[in-house]
C-alpha cells in the first residue's frame, strides 16, 4: 500500500520535472525559445494529444502486461507474441540511451555554468565534473531527487519571472516542414516517452488498478504542464540559470539510477552497470562533436518510439493490450490502436526525414 500510495505523486512529479528538464535542453535545437512561433506551439500541444498520450498508454499497458521494468520485461513480452529475439533489442537500446540523455543533460548544464557562472574552467571539464556529481547522487533515494528536480524546477521558473527576464512576443507564422520533425521530437524524447521511465516508475500503482487511465492521465497532464511552463522561462540571469543546473543535475542522477534499476534487474554484473552509466554519460565531454551527438539524440530517441509501436500495435496479440488498457469503451481502443499503428509509426517517420533534412541542409 505504501510503494502504490508513493507511486501515485512519484511518475507524475518525474513527468513533470523531468519533462521540463529535457525540452529545456532540446528547445534551443529548435530554435522555439528565440522565435516563440505560435503555430509551432500549437502544433507542439497536438502532437502532445495525438503521439504522447497514444505511447504513455503504451508504456503503462506493457507495464501491466509484463510486471517488471522494460529491459527484464521484453523476454516475457516476446514470448508471449511469438516474435523474434530481435524485438529485445529495443530494450537495450533504450536503456543505453537513457544515460546517454543523462549526459547531453549534463553537457547543456556545463555549458550553462560556463556562461552564467563566469567559471574558469573549459565546458568540457565543467561537464565532467557535474557528470561524476550526478553518478554520485544515483545513489541517493529517488523520492529525494525527484523532489529536488520539481522544487528545482519551479525556482528556477519563478526566478526568471521575478528577475525581469523578457521573452520576445509571440509571432504567427507559416508552418514548415521541418518543424513536424522538432514538434514530434519536443512531445516524445523530451517528455521521457520509450524508454520505459514511467513504466518502471508506476509498477506498484498498475499492479493493482484495472484501468491503465488512472494512471496514464496524471503522467500526461504532468507532461502538458511542463510544455505550457516552458513557455514562460528564459535562462537570461545568473540565479534562475544555476537554480536550472541543479535540477538538471539531479534529473540526469534520476536517469542514472532508473537505467541502473533495469540492469540489475537483468542480473548484470555490478562493474558492467557501472560502465555502461559512466561510457554512454561521459562520451559527451569529447571536444569538438556536440552538434553530431545532439543529432543522434534526436533521432535515437525516436527510433526508440518508432520500434516500441510497431511492436506494440502490429506484432503483441490484440487481446494482451486490451485487458491490460481495460479501457471503459471498445471506441477508446480502436481509436488509441489506429493512433499506435498508423498515426505513430507515420508521425515518427516523418519526422525523422524532417530532421535529417534539416541536419543535411
Amino acid at each position: 500500500m505504501q510503494d502504490n500510495a508513493m507511486s501515485r505523486w512519484l511518475s507524475p512529479l518525474m513527468a513533470f520535472g523531468l519533462s521540463f528538464i529535457i525540452i529545456a535542453t532540446l528547445a534551443p535545437m529548435t530554435g522555439i525559445q528565440v522565435e516563440r512561433q505560435l503555430d509551432f506551439w500549437l502544433l507542439w500541444l497536438a502532437t502532445m494529444l495525438i503521439l504522447a498520450l497514444p505511447i504513455t498508454y503504451l508504456e503503462i499497458a506493457l507495464a501491466k502486461r509484463s510486471k517488471t521494468t522494460a529491459l527484464q520485461a521484453l523476454l516475457s513480452l516476446t514470448r508471449d507474441a511469438d516474435a523474434s529475439q530481435k524485438w529485445r533489442l529495443v530494450g537495450w537500446l533504450a536503456v543505453v540511451f537513457i544515460p546517454f540523455l543523462a549526459g547531453g543533460l549534463l553537457s547543456n548544464a556545463a555549458q550553462i555554468l560556463n556562461q552564467y557562472a563566469a567559471a574558469d574552467l573549459a565546458s568540457h571539464v565543467l561537464f565532467v565534473i557535474v557528470a561524476i556529481f550526478a553518478l554520485a547522487l544515483s545513489l541517493v533515494p529517488r523520492q529525494i531527487l525527484l523532489l529536488c528536480t520539481a522544487v528545482a524546477v519551479v525556482a528556477a521558473l519563478v526566478l526568471s519571472m521575478v528577475m525581469g527576464s523578457e521573452l520576445p512576443a509571440w509571432q504567427v507564422t507559416s508552418i514548415e516542414f521541418s518543424e513536424w520533425g522538432s514538434a514530434t521530437v519536443l512531445a516524445l524524447v523530451a517528455s521521457g516517452l520509450g524508454m520505459g521511465l514511467y513504466w518502471q516508475t508506476s509498477l506498484p500503482q498498475v499492479q493493482q488498478q484495472s484501468a491503465a487511465t488512472s494512471t496514464v492521465l496524471p503522467i500526461w497532464i504532468a507532461q502538458l504542464l511542463a510544455v505550457v511552463a516552458f513557455a514562460f522561462f528564459a535562462v537570461q540571469a545568473q540565479i534562475p540559470a544555476l537554480a536550472l543546473v541543479v535540477a538538471t543535475v539531479a534529473a540526469a542522477a534520476v536517469l542514472l539510477q532508473l537505467a541502473r534499476e533495469q540492469l540489475a534487474q537483468r542480473q548484470m554484473a555490478v562493474a558492467i552497470q557501472w560502465i555502461v552509466l559512466i561510457a554512454a554519460t561521459l562520451v559527451w565531454a569529447i571536444p569538438a562533436i556536440g552538434p553530431v551527438f545532439n543529432f543522434a539524440l534526436l533521432l535515437w530517441g525516436l527510433v526508440i518510439c518508432l520500434i516500441y509501436a510497431i511492436f506494440a500495435g502490429w506484432i503483441m496479440k490484440i487481446s494482451h493490450l486490451r485487458k491490460a488498457m481495460n479501457f471503459s469503451s471498445e471506441a477508446f481502443y480502436n481509436i488509441w490502436r489506429i493512433a499506435v499503428r498508423v498515426v505513430l509509426p507515420v508521425s515518427i517517420v516523418v519526422a525523422m526525414v524532417a530532421l535529417i533534412g534539416q541536419w543535411i541542409a
